[in-house]
């Protein structure tokens, strides 16, 4: 089973800018297209952005389309999620995830199983 562990997330002022990493390991970690999730208290959890497996193709959420930009090293077996210019409604728990990618649409998880996630919190 892949293990996925998430860091840099933190306090932010709106407008400023944050990078979010996943760090990937177990057997075949670097096999997947990855994407971004978050969840809000008293939200559902849901899609920010998505990379393939090469990197070449991205898809993004429209809340976040052209603030954020997700990355990825395979070599590194690393996601990132570059925030620039964050915003109070970007306030969540972020997570990364192993998903089917789709150039047009959302992406859909693959497993069960989540890491713990970090925290952002964005301020006005």
């Amino acid at each position: 089973q892949v293990q996925l562990v998430e860091s840099g997330g933190g306090l932010v002022q709106a407008g400023g800018s944050l990078r979010l990493s996943c760090a990937a390991s177990g057997r075949i970690a670097g096999s997947y297209a990855m994407g971004w999730f978050r969840q809000a208290p008293g939200k559902e959890r849901e899609f920010v952005a998505a990379i393939s497996w090469s990197g070449c193709s991205t898809y993004y959420a429209d809340s976040v389309k052209g603030r954020f930009t997700i990355s990825r090293a395979n070599a590194k077996n690393t996601v990132h999620l570059q925030m620039n210019s964050p915003k109070p409604e970007d306030t969540a728990v972020y997570y990364c995830k192993q998903v089917y990618y789709y150039p047009d649409k959302y992406s859909t998880t693959i497993g069960d199983y989540w890491g713990q996630g970090t925290q952002v919190t964005v301020y006005s």
